[in-house]
């Protein structure tokens, strides 16, 4: 199986990709990754699937992948990044998230990057998706900078209903960020049962920790309704970056837990969620899109 060894950058052509590649550069650099950037114009293919003359469509969808390779070239070119071995590929493929997903399985990316809406609580529908179908690491990074050093946080669920393993595939990925780029790292739990049964919260988040090596002041237990009390809390911390779990407590349902999405929709802030070991997108159990739909698409590696 192929070893992780790059971020997968998806870039849009209506969005000012400066920040996301930026952010991107600075990950790549400190963990030694290569950086893929991707671009789909999925909007465009939706339009193109809906006309009849095809060869007509051809051309269309000819000159519109030679716009995005352009576009994708420029942000090479503006990254100024011989450090950092890069790479190009576009497409024309709708819906968005199922092209994003299916260049993961492909390529097997240690983390996909993708850029958030302008403004808190604005998640399309892509987004939503990608949160429950990506088989990599998702990070959705706003366009506010990181503090020097970056204030990191690690949100866990200490709840028997977890998923096994989770919390410390949480902590890791967080560890390994804040690690690399010498930041601040904390650890919260927001408890609602105020500690009316088994070992008192503080005590197993400590323990947690500990696994990691992270010290025990930097847990946080934040008592009250998970929903509202964490989002609360983050924002008095003012995090740079949240990592978290991405879907819900089950291992058999695939879907973004109430938590997660309130966090997302209420914080001014990065966001990496990780999925549980042995997960697999459900666009895995379908194969990919037949030759002539592929013969649709282009890429480029430079």
């Amino acid at each position: 199986m192929k070893e992780p060894n790059s971020i997968l950058v998806v870039a849009d052509a209506q969005q000012d990709a400066t920040a996301l590649v930026g952010k991107a550069l600075a990950i790549a650099r400190q963990c030694n990754l290569g950086i893929e950037l991707f671009e789909c114009a999925a909007e465009e293919a939706y339009e193109l699937s809906r006309a009849y003359d095809r060869e007509d469509v051809d051309k269309a969808r000819t000159t519109i992948l030679s716009h995005a390779r352009a576009h994708l070239a420029d942000l090479m070119s503006q990254a100024q990044a011989s450090d950092v071995r890069m790479s190009v590929e576009a497409q024309c493929e709708s819906p968005l998230y199922q092209a994003v997903v299916r260049k993961a399985l492909r390529s097997k990316p240690a983390l996909v990057m993708k850029a958030l809406p302008a403004g808190a609580g604005v998640l399309d529908p892509n987004d939503w998706q990608l949160m429950r179908t990506c088989p990599a690491t998702l990070m959705l990074t706003g366009h506010r900078s990181w503090s020097r050093p970056p204030r990191f946080a690690a949100a866990v669920d200490l709840s028997e209903q977890e998923t096994e393993g989770l919390p410390q595939q949480v902590l890791e990925a967080a560890r390994l960020l804040a690690r690399a780029f010498r930041g601040e790292l904390d650890v919260i739990y927001g408890d609602s049962s105020n500690g009316a049964a088994g070992k008192p919260s503080v005590l197993r988040l400590r323990e947690l920790c500990g696994t990691q090596g992270i010290a025990p002041e930097r847990a946080h237990v934040v008592q009250g309704i998970p929903e509202t009390s964490l989002p609360a809390f983050a924002a008095r911390q003012g995090y740079d970056l949240l990592v978290l779990g991405a879907l819900e407590h089950r291992p058999e349902l695939t879907q973004v837990g109430t938590l997660t999405s309130k966090l997302i929709d209420s914080l001014d802030c990065d966001f990496v969620l990780v999925k549980p070991a042995g997960y697999h997108s459900p666009l895995e159990e379908y194969p990919e899109r037949t030759a002539h739909r592929k013969s649709r698409a282009a890429s480029e590696s430079s």
